[in-house]
Protein backbone atom coordinates (compact mmCIF):
# COMPACT_ATOMS: atom_id res chain seq x y z
CA UNK A 1 0.00 0.00 0.00
CA UNK A 2 1.63 3.12 -0.99
CA UNK A 3 -0.92 5.51 0.38
CA UNK A 4 -3.34 5.72 3.61
CA UNK A 5 -6.95 6.09 2.89
CA UNK A 6 -8.13 9.86 3.87
CA UNK A 7 -9.87 8.93 7.16
CA UNK A 8 -13.23 11.78 8.05
CA UNK A 9 -14.71 12.16 11.07
CA UNK A 10 -18.73 12.70 11.73
CA UNK A 11 -18.11 16.45 12.33
CA UNK A 12 -15.59 16.49 8.73
CA UNK A 13 -18.24 14.14 6.76
CA UNK A 14 -21.07 16.94 7.88
CA UNK A 15 -19.40 19.79 6.60
CA UNK A 16 -18.18 17.62 2.82
CA UNK A 17 -21.75 16.77 2.83
CA UNK A 18 -23.26 20.55 2.72
CA UNK A 19 -20.98 20.70 -0.60
CA UNK A 20 -22.79 18.05 -2.30
CA UNK A 21 -26.50 17.91 -3.71
CA UNK A 22 -27.57 14.44 -1.68
CA UNK A 23 -30.79 13.74 -3.72
CA UNK A 24 -29.68 13.80 -6.92
CA UNK A 25 -26.19 11.56 -6.08
CA UNK A 26 -29.23 9.28 -4.88
CA UNK A 27 -31.21 9.68 -8.16
CA UNK A 28 -28.00 9.19 -10.16
CA UNK A 29 -27.49 5.91 -8.22
CA UNK A 30 -30.48 4.45 -8.75
CA UNK A 31 -30.39 5.57 -12.88
CA UNK A 32 -27.18 3.63 -12.68
CA UNK A 33 -28.96 0.53 -11.52
CA UNK A 34 -31.04 0.61 -13.57
CA UNK A 35 -28.67 0.77 -16.26
CA UNK A 36 -26.76 -1.95 -14.93
CA UNK A 37 -23.88 0.00 -13.91
CA UNK A 38 -24.05 -0.26 -10.44
CA UNK A 39 -24.15 -3.76 -8.38
CA UNK A 40 -26.08 -3.77 -5.32
CA UNK A 41 -25.64 -7.26 -2.93
CA UNK A 42 -28.01 -8.41 -0.28
CA UNK A 43 -27.46 -7.15 3.41
CA UNK A 44 -25.08 -9.24 5.54
CA UNK A 45 -26.30 -9.76 8.67
CA UNK A 46 -23.75 -11.67 11.16
CA UNK A 47 -25.30 -12.34 15.06
CA UNK A 48 -22.67 -11.80 17.76
CA UNK A 49 -22.52 -14.85 20.41
CA UNK A 50 -24.82 -14.81 23.58
CA UNK A 51 -27.42 -12.15 21.99
CA UNK A 52 -24.79 -9.52 22.61
CA UNK A 53 -25.77 -7.71 19.17
CA UNK A 54 -25.38 -7.69 15.64
CA UNK A 55 -23.37 -5.81 12.80
CA UNK A 56 -24.43 -5.15 9.48
CA UNK A 57 -22.96 -4.97 6.27
CA UNK A 58 -23.75 -3.37 3.70
CA UNK A 59 -21.73 -3.61 0.05
CA UNK A 60 -21.99 -1.91 -3.23
CA UNK A 61 -19.81 -1.73 -6.75
CA UNK A 62 -20.19 1.77 -8.65
CA UNK A 63 -18.66 0.72 -11.81
CA UNK A 64 -18.80 4.33 -13.53
CA UNK A 65 -17.03 5.97 -10.81
CA UNK A 66 -14.41 3.19 -10.26
CA UNK A 67 -15.07 2.27 -6.64
CA UNK A 68 -17.25 -0.15 -4.84
CA UNK A 69 -17.12 -0.34 -0.77
CA UNK A 70 -18.89 -1.48 2.32
CA UNK A 71 -20.73 -0.17 4.96
CA UNK A 72 -20.42 -1.88 8.22
CA UNK A 73 -22.60 -1.37 11.17
CA UNK A 74 -23.60 -2.90 14.35
CA UNK A 75 -25.72 -2.90 16.89
CA UNK A 76 -24.39 -3.11 20.29
CA UNK A 77 -26.30 -4.67 23.23
CA UNK A 78 -25.58 -2.41 26.46
CA UNK A 79 -27.61 -2.46 29.89
CA UNK A 80 -28.13 1.37 29.15
CA UNK A 81 -29.53 0.99 26.10
CA UNK A 82 -27.79 -0.89 22.51
CA UNK A 83 -25.05 1.56 20.86
CA UNK A 84 -25.42 1.93 16.68
CA UNK A 85 -22.28 3.14 14.69
CA UNK A 86 -21.13 2.85 11.07
CA UNK A 87 -17.96 3.07 9.33
CA UNK A 88 -17.86 3.37 5.28
CA UNK A 89 -15.00 1.77 3.59
CA UNK A 90 -13.99 3.28 -0.50
CA UNK A 91 -12.26 0.91 -2.46
CA UNK A 92 -10.51 1.75 -5.69
CA UNK A 93 -11.89 -0.94 -8.58
CA UNK A 94 -8.51 0.46 -10.81
CA UNK A 95 -5.91 0.21 -7.89
CA UNK A 96 -7.80 -2.47 -5.30
CA UNK A 97 -6.70 0.66 -2.37
CA UNK A 98 -8.63 1.48 0.10
CA UNK A 99 -9.22 5.74 -0.71
CA UNK A 100 -11.53 7.03 1.95
CA UNK A 101 -12.99 5.70 6.07
CA UNK A 102 -15.55 7.27 6.73
CA UNK A 103 -17.49 8.14 10.18
CA UNK A 104 -20.78 7.11 8.60
CA UNK A 105 -23.10 8.38 10.83
CA UNK A 106 -23.66 11.49 9.14
CA UNK A 107 -23.77 9.56 5.63
CA UNK A 108 -26.24 7.50 6.82
CA UNK A 109 -28.24 10.23 7.73
CA UNK A 110 -28.25 11.86 4.53
CA UNK A 111 -28.79 9.18 2.41
CA UNK A 112 -31.56 7.67 4.68
CA UNK A 113 -33.54 10.93 4.27
CA UNK A 114 -32.64 11.68 0.39
CA UNK A 115 -33.67 8.08 -0.20
CA UNK A 116 -37.06 9.12 0.79
CA UNK A 117 -37.01 12.18 -0.62
CA UNK A 118 -36.52 10.48 -3.80
CA UNK A 119 -39.24 8.26 -3.27
CA UNK A 120 -41.49 11.18 -2.45
CA UNK A 121 -40.81 13.15 -5.59
CA UNK A 122 -41.36 10.32 -7.71
CA UNK A 123 -44.64 8.33 -5.80
CA UNK A 124 -46.29 11.80 -3.70
CA UNK A 125 -49.89 13.06 -6.28
CA UNK A 126 -48.29 16.28 -8.41
CA UNK A 127 -50.74 18.41 -6.52
CA UNK A 128 -50.29 16.84 -2.77
CA UNK A 129 -50.37 19.68 -0.06
CA UNK A 130 -50.44 18.26 3.43
CA UNK A 131 -47.23 16.66 4.72
CA UNK A 132 -47.13 14.33 8.19
CA UNK A 133 -43.92 13.46 10.24
CA UNK A 134 -43.53 11.03 12.86
CA UNK A 135 -40.53 12.00 14.67
CA UNK A 136 -38.07 14.67 15.37
CA UNK A 137 -34.62 13.30 15.66
CA UNK A 138 -31.78 14.04 12.98
CA UNK A 139 -32.81 11.34 10.69
CA UNK A 140 -36.77 13.41 10.82
CA UNK A 141 -34.75 16.59 10.59
CA UNK A 142 -33.22 15.74 7.07
CA UNK A 143 -36.47 14.06 6.21
CA UNK A 144 -37.78 17.85 6.47
CA UNK A 145 -34.85 19.46 4.87
CA UNK A 146 -34.74 17.33 1.84
CA UNK A 147 -38.66 17.04 1.14
CA UNK A 148 -39.73 20.51 1.91
CA UNK A 149 -39.71 22.43 -1.29
CA UNK A 150 -41.02 18.90 -3.07
CA UNK A 151 -44.10 20.19 -3.18
CA UNK A 152 -46.36 23.09 -2.67
CA UNK A 153 -47.02 22.03 1.15
CA UNK A 154 -49.91 23.83 2.92
CA UNK A 155 -49.61 22.05 5.91
CA UNK A 156 -46.41 20.02 7.11
CA UNK A 157 -47.43 18.70 10.95
CA UNK A 158 -44.87 16.61 12.96
CA UNK A 159 -45.92 14.59 15.76
CA UNK A 160 -43.23 13.20 18.40
CA UNK A 161 -43.50 12.47 22.22
CA UNK A 162 -42.60 14.70 24.72
CA UNK A 163 -41.35 16.94 21.89
CA UNK A 164 -43.18 19.85 23.11
CA UNK A 165 -41.04 19.66 26.24
CA UNK A 166 -37.73 19.96 24.11
CA UNK A 167 -37.67 23.58 22.84
CA UNK A 168 -34.28 23.56 21.53
CA UNK A 169 -35.63 20.52 19.04
CA UNK A 170 -38.34 22.85 18.35
CA UNK A 171 -36.40 25.22 17.74
CA UNK A 172 -34.16 23.80 15.53
CA UNK A 173 -37.27 21.99 13.13
CA UNK A 174 -38.69 25.44 12.75
CA UNK A 175 -35.58 27.06 11.82
CA UNK A 176 -35.42 24.22 8.88
CA UNK A 177 -38.94 24.93 7.81
CA UNK A 178 -41.03 27.62 9.56
CA UNK A 179 -44.66 26.18 8.18
CA UNK A 180 -43.93 23.31 10.73
CA UNK A 181 -46.36 22.84 13.10
CA UNK A 182 -45.71 20.61 16.31
CA UNK A 183 -48.73 18.42 17.05
CA UNK A 184 -49.68 16.80 20.18
CA UNK A 185 -50.42 13.62 18.36
CA UNK A 186 -49.98 11.15 16.15
CA UNK A 187 -53.32 11.74 15.31
CA UNK A 188 -53.66 14.86 14.83
CA UNK A 189 -50.25 14.85 12.77
CA UNK A 190 -52.03 12.23 9.86
CA UNK A 191 -55.27 13.68 9.78
CA UNK A 192 -56.20 14.33 6.54
CA UNK A 193 -52.28 14.16 5.16
CA UNK A 194 -51.53 13.10 1.73
CA UNK A 195 -47.92 12.01 2.38
CA UNK A 196 -46.84 10.58 6.05
CA UNK A 197 -43.13 10.16 6.85
CA UNK A 198 -42.28 7.69 9.69
CA UNK A 199 -38.77 8.54 10.55
CA UNK A 200 -38.35 6.39 13.75
CA UNK A 201 -36.12 4.08 15.77
CA UNK A 202 -39.13 1.66 16.74
CA UNK A 203 -39.00 -1.68 16.43
CA UNK A 204 -42.92 -1.98 16.46
CA UNK A 205 -45.85 -0.22 14.37
CA UNK A 206 -46.01 3.40 14.68
CA UNK A 207 -49.36 3.94 13.08
CA UNK A 208 -52.02 1.77 11.58
CA UNK A 209 -52.75 2.76 7.77
CA UNK A 210 -56.29 1.19 7.94
CA UNK A 211 -57.17 4.24 10.73
CA UNK A 212 -56.41 7.13 8.20
CA UNK A 213 -59.50 8.43 6.46
CA UNK A 214 -58.32 8.79 2.77
CA UNK A 215 -55.48 7.11 0.51
CA UNK A 216 -51.89 8.40 1.43
CA UNK A 217 -48.41 7.66 0.51
CA UNK A 218 -46.75 6.57 3.89
CA UNK A 219 -42.93 6.22 3.77
CA UNK A 220 -40.77 3.83 6.55
CA UNK A 221 -37.45 3.47 7.36
CA UNK A 222 -36.90 1.84 10.09
CA UNK A 223 -34.08 0.64 12.38
CA UNK A 224 -31.96 -2.37 12.30
CA UNK A 225 -33.21 -3.93 15.34
CA UNK A 226 -34.35 -7.70 14.36
CA UNK A 227 -37.49 -7.87 12.27
CA UNK A 228 -38.15 -3.97 12.98
CA UNK A 229 -41.59 -2.39 11.36
CA UNK A 230 -43.54 0.76 11.96
CA UNK A 231 -46.41 -0.32 10.22
CA UNK A 232 -48.37 -3.51 11.18
CA UNK A 233 -46.95 -6.49 8.71
CA UNK A 234 -50.80 -7.84 7.23
CA UNK A 235 -51.31 -4.00 6.30
CA UNK A 236 -48.64 -4.84 2.86
CA UNK A 237 -51.71 -6.83 1.45
CA UNK A 238 -54.19 -3.32 1.48
CA UNK A 239 -51.45 -1.12 0.30
CA UNK A 240 -49.88 -0.54 -3.06
CA UNK A 241 -46.04 -1.81 -1.78
CA UNK A 242 -42.63 0.03 -3.39
CA UNK A 243 -38.88 0.05 -1.81
CA UNK A 244 -35.76 0.91 -2.40
CA UNK A 245 -34.72 -2.27 -4.10
CA UNK A 246 -36.57 -5.00 -4.59
CA UNK A 247 -33.91 -7.76 -5.21
CA UNK A 248 -32.82 -7.41 -1.55
CA UNK A 249 -35.25 -4.82 0.45
CA UNK A 250 -37.84 -7.84 1.07
CA UNK A 251 -34.91 -10.18 2.62
CA UNK A 252 -34.62 -7.60 5.28
CA UNK A 253 -37.55 -5.01 5.81
CA UNK A 254 -39.05 -6.83 9.20
CA UNK A 255 -42.48 -6.34 8.41
CA UNK A 256 -42.13 -8.00 4.83
CA UNK A 257 -40.87 -10.86 6.01
CA UNK A 258 -43.87 -11.40 8.83
CA UNK A 259 -45.95 -10.50 6.14
CA UNK A 260 -44.64 -13.38 4.39
CA UNK A 261 -44.66 -15.69 6.88
CA UNK A 262 -47.85 -15.21 8.97
CA UNK A 263 -50.02 -13.07 6.45
CA UNK A 264 -50.12 -14.72 3.08
CA UNK A 265 -48.35 -11.23 1.53
CA UNK A 266 -45.31 -12.45 -1.19
CA UNK A 267 -42.53 -10.78 -2.61
CA UNK A 268 -44.49 -10.34 -6.03
CA UNK A 269 -46.71 -8.08 -4.74
CA UNK A 270 -43.87 -5.59 -4.83
CA UNK A 271 -45.29 -2.93 -7.60
CA UNK A 272 -41.40 -1.49 -8.21
CA UNK A 273 -38.27 0.20 -6.91
CA UNK A 274 -36.54 3.56 -7.40
CA UNK A 275 -34.82 1.90 -9.52
CA UNK A 276 -38.18 1.05 -11.86
CA UNK A 277 -39.40 4.53 -11.25
CA UNK A 278 -36.72 6.43 -12.22
CA UNK A 279 -36.13 4.40 -15.06
CA UNK A 280 -40.12 5.22 -16.03
CA UNK A 281 -40.53 1.10 -15.79
CA UNK A 282 -42.99 1.76 -13.32
CA UNK A 283 -45.01 4.53 -13.45
CA UNK A 284 -46.37 6.75 -10.15
CA UNK A 285 -49.36 4.74 -8.58
CA UNK A 286 -52.59 5.90 -8.55
CA UNK A 287 -54.13 6.31 -5.18
CA UNK A 288 -56.93 4.26 -4.51
CA UNK A 289 -55.39 2.81 -1.69
CA UNK A 290 -52.55 3.40 0.34
CA UNK A 291 -48.76 3.70 -1.20
CA UNK A 292 -46.21 1.98 0.84
CA UNK A 293 -42.72 3.22 0.86
CA UNK A 294 -39.90 0.89 2.20
CA UNK A 295 -36.37 1.53 2.32
CA UNK A 296 -33.96 -0.22 4.22
CA UNK A 297 -30.71 1.29 3.41
CA UNK A 298 -28.48 0.41 0.67
CA UNK A 299 -24.65 0.09 0.57
CA UNK A 300 -24.71 1.78 -2.65
CA UNK A 301 -26.21 4.74 -1.00
CA UNK A 302 -23.31 4.93 1.22
CA UNK A 303 -21.05 4.63 -1.13
CA UNK A 304 -22.02 7.07 -3.50
CA UNK A 305 -21.92 9.84 -0.59
CA UNK A 306 -18.70 8.49 0.49
CA UNK A 307 -17.53 8.88 -3.35
CA UNK A 308 -18.52 12.15 -3.35
CA UNK A 309 -16.48 13.04 -0.18
CA UNK A 310 -13.71 11.49 -1.77
CA UNK A 311 -13.63 13.83 -4.78
CA UNK A 312 -14.10 16.99 -2.63
CA UNK A 313 -10.83 16.11 -0.94
CA UNK A 314 -7.81 18.48 -1.79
Amino acid sequence: MTNSPHVITQPQAREWLAQVDVPQIMRNLFRDLAAGQAVQPAQQLVEFPQGAGDFINYLGVLAKEGVYGVKTSPYIVREQGPLVTAWTLLMSMQTGQPLLLCDAGELTTARTAATTAVAVDALAPLKATRLAIIGSGKVAQAHLRYVKNLRDWQSISLYSPNLSDDVETVALLKSIEPRLTVVDSREAAVDDAEVIMLCTSSAGPVIDPSSLRKPALITSISTNAPRAHEVPPQSLNDMQVFCDYRLTTPGSAGEMLIAGEQHGWNNDAIVGDLADLLSEKVQRPDYHRHVFFRSIGLGLEDIALANAIYRLQP
